[in-house]
Order: structure tokens, then sequence, then C-alpha cells
């Protein structure tokens, strides 16, 4: 589980790339260049891991290239503490990503596979989330809510209701929304009945499923 100098070197270079695609927040940006990407993938994969590309992870699933991950973090605009839910931990790079900011980190998972290899990888990484939870995204984490933001990392048919209800009024809700393509959306909660919804173009993400799968 090395990181060195060299891994350090292409970090930068992708810091540099992401900046020059347009993440401008630094907060975002100092958070990537610090956390190892190569030690959230497989080892085949560990000399490409500074590309900005996504790779698979198992269990049907990928790590999203960096830019996603950055743009995506970069819509929530995170605030040190805020109580931030994410729908998917995955590989848990974009859960690390979100408590390198200062986050309150609430994770769920619904492959069996994943949320076991990724529950002992974090704290072993040095990253800490508040909770790791196997179980279905569409539902949330009601009794933890509610949120400052929420992120989803798998391409949602819709937006959940749950998700919505579990926003805390000013929150942002950050969910790319379609079928084959999606279309990354941001829902800002303005009161308890109303959303402000901004679109932000075409992204390509694994499809969000319900329930568990054991």
């Amino acid at each position: 589980m090395k990181d060195t100098a060299k891994h350090q070197g292409l970090r930068n270079q992708l810091i540099k790339l992401l900046a020059e695609k347009g993440i401008y927040d630094q907060n975002v940006l100092t958070a990537m260049n610090t956390i190892p990407r190569h030690l959230f993938l497989e080892s085949g994969f560990h000399d490409f891991a500074y590309q900005d590309t996504a790779f698979p992870i198992g269990a049907g699933q990928t790590i999203s290239q960096p830019y996603t991950v950055a743009f995506q973090s970069q819509l929530l605009q995170v605030k040190p503490d805020d109580k931030i839910l994410e729908i998917g931990t995955g590989s848990g790079y974009q859960t690390a990503v979100l408590c390198k900011m200062g986050a309150k980190v609430f994770t769920v998972e619904r492959q069996n596979e994943l949320y076991r290899k990724t529950s002992v990888l974090l704290p072993k990484l040095g990253y800490r989330p508040r909770v790791v939870s196997f179980g279905d995204g569409y539902k949330g984490l009601p009794k933890d809510a509610p949120f400052d933001g929420i992120i989803v990392t798998a391409g949602a048919p819709f937006i959940p209701q749950p998700l919505m209800a579990q926003l805390k009024i000013g929150g942002r809700l950050v969910i790319p929304v379609g079928d084959a393509v999606q279309v990354m959306t941001l829902l800002i909660r303005t009161s308890e009945t109303h959303f402000e919804q901004h679109e932000f173009g075409d992204f390509k993400f694994v499809p969000m499923l319900e329930d568990k799968n054991r």
C-alpha cells in the first residue's frame, strides 16, 4: 500500500488537467491531489490510475473518471463539517474526496462485495466516514437526515423522492438523471416544498439499481 513521489508527480499532472478542464474549487483540487487513487484500484490498473478515465472495480461497477468526481464534488460546494450523504460508495474514492474536504460523510452501497471491501479499505487508508451502510440508495438514510448535501454516483432514471425529502433547506442534491446517457442535475432545496433545478450537460454512469444485492 505505497504512495510514492512518482504517484504524487502523476497526481500533480492530473490536477493541472482538471484545472484546464474547468475545475476551479481549490478544496476539490487540493483533496484530489493528496488522495492515492491507485490504492482504490486493482493492482493491474495502478500504472494508469492518474489518467482521466473510469476503471472497473468489480460487481459490474466502475470508479468514476477523476473529472466526474471533481465536477460532482464542486457542484456540492462542500463546507467543513457539512453532513453529506453519498449514494454508491463503490471503490470509496469519492468518499475519500468528501472526507478530505472536511465533510461528515454518510455513504450507502447496495453491492455487498463492494460494501465489505470498502468498509475495510477506507479506515486502513485513514479516511473515516461517519457511516458506511449496506442498503438501497433509493431510500437514502432517513434516520441520519437531514443532509447539507447529497451526491449520487450512479445514473438514476428519475430523482428519488426520499432523497429530496432528506435534504436540508438550502441543501444541494447532485444526481445524474437519465437512462443510456445522464444529464448532471443539481437540485437546491429553497423551502419545504420548492426546489431549484439546474442541468450541466451529459455524463455516462453505471445505472442506479434498487434494493440490496447480497
